[in-house]
């Protein structure tokens, strides 16, 4: 198994472990949750990268990459549903679309067909993975001081601005998650019009 690959196996381990410190109420665990999402979503962008460029991508990489990040930010999304943290119906978008993408990827395989991941899939990843991090630093900001408040606690119009730069980046997320969603069933769209 080449180093992408087993980056992306490592993703799928720290996604566990977001998940379980998140809900844990252990000291620090939104401090700890944070540390653990940035290292999956740095893995998300070392994987690419390496396999790109030292010629090492595979059938394996192209279906479990896109799979880790849809678990990835899914599995976030779903946690902050529970916590209270965002409204439901985003997240209900968010999944829907991965769901519908992923089963037009299996419809492919099922044909032999490999659909990778575009720029516009990535762009989407990218944005829900900041959206992440803004939300839990938001949810930590607190447990790091005086530095932490310094930095992230500054009011604008009566919450901190990291709160804004989160409620904002989630609607980033949002419609980025709509847009890409579209455009790949659309360019693909030979792949299920042939079974109707």
């Amino acid at each position: 198994m080449n180093l992408p690959n087993k980056l992306t196996i490592l993703r799928f381990f720290l996604t566990g472990l977001f998940l379980a410190v998140i809900f844990s109420g252990v000291r620090f665990h939104e401090s700890i949750a944070l540390v653990l999402f940035a290292m999956a979503g740095i893995t998300d962008h070392l994987d690419g990268r390496i396999a790109r460029s030292r010629n090492l991508i595979t059938n394996f990489g192209k279906l479990m990459d896109p799979l880790a990040d849809k678990i990835m930010t899914c599995s976030a999304f779903i946690a902050f549903v529970g916590l209270h943290l965002v409204p439901a119906w985003m997240v209900v978008v968010i999944v829907a679309r991965e769901l519908a993408i992923t089963g037009l990827r299996t419809l492919a395989a099922s044909k032999n067909l490999i659909l990778a991941a575009e720029r516009f899939g990535k762009h989407k990843t990218v944005s829900q993975i900041v959206a992440i991090l803004a939300i839990l630093v938001f949810l930590s900001f607190r447990e790091w001081g005086s530095p932490g408040v310094a930095v992230f606690g500054t009011e604008v119009a009566g919450h901190p601005w990291i709160f804004w730069l989160a409620k904002f980046s989630m609607w980033v997320a949002v419609v980025l998650t709509i847009y890409s969603g579209c455009a790949y069933l659309w360019r693909n769209r030979e792949v299920y019009l042939s079974d109707m």
